[in-house]
């Protein structure tokens, strides 16, 4: 056989960076007759599964949404639980996290969780911020909204300083003051437990992603969903407003 004849092995397109909106805990439990608490542990769970799965896919950033802003709205057992679960997991799952090669890093206002968890979540940054294999990003109390007006609001204090004119402003600019600075924007955007939406997600880093709705509650998300998801982006053409080559 020549050269020209060998087969060639299909290529299979990896994401870069993977988005998900973790849904589908409260309605796990009420399916289960357990408590909400109860659900939200067992997607703490869920969270170790998708970490495997991102890594076994050469996935290099995992990013979640565990809370958003509009979450403080439920009630404070509700609040009171998630606080502690988050808690757990920084405590027992960071050495996990750390052997497994994985930088953790948060986004959002991680602050309203009170100084103690606040300090033990920057410390978790900190001692993984040389890991290399996998970036997972928590968005905790996170509002794609809020992101971006914060970010206008450094470009007008830039503006007003002198340090740039209004008419210099670029796209570049406005990413480069949002929380997802130093990472890529993400090639897909899923969201579990059957529901259509973003929810106030990176709603910048989105604008060109690939959308995907599974339906599973998150408590049931294995690593073979994960593939699911490899397989799903694999077969997309992605065309950034352009015709495919």
């Amino acid at each position: 056989m020549s050269s020209s004849d060998k087969v060639t092995e299909p290529v299979v397109l990896s994401p870069a960076h993977v988005a998900i909106i973790m849904d589908g805990n409260g309605r796990w439990a009420r399916s289960h007759g357990a408590s909400v608490a109860y659900g939200h542990r067992e997607g703490a769970e869920a969270v170790q599964r998708c970490v495997r799965g991102a890594i076994a896919h050469n996935v290099k950033f995992l990013t979640l949404y565990a809370f958003s802003s509009e979450n403080w709205k439920r009630s404070p057992e509700e609040i009171s639980n998630l606080t502690a679960l988050l808690r757990f997991y920084i405590r027992h799952k960071l050495a996990e996290l750390h052997k497994q090669d994985v930088r953790l890093q948060i986004i959002g206002e991680p602050e309203r969780f009170g100084e103690s968890l606040y300090n033990e979540l920057q410390s978790a940054e900190r001692k993984t911020s040389q890991n290399r294999t996998l970036t997972l990003t928590l968005a905790l109390s996170y509002g794609g909204r809020s992101e971006i007006v914060i970010a206008a609001r450094k470009l007008a204090q830039s503006v007003l300083e002198g340090k740039l004119s209004l008419d210099q402003i670029e796209e570049h600019h406005m990413a480069a003051n949002l929380q997802t600075a130093d990472m890529p924007d993400p090639d897909i955007v899923v969201r579990t437990s059957g529901e259509h939406r973003l929810s106030n997600f990176l709603l910048w880093q989105s604008a060109y992603a690939e959308l995907l709705f599974l339906n599973v509650l998150w408590p049931d998300f294995r690593e073979h969903h994960f593939t699911e998801i490899i397989d799903h982006y694999a077969g997309r053409t992605r065309r950034f407003g352009g015709r495919p080559q």
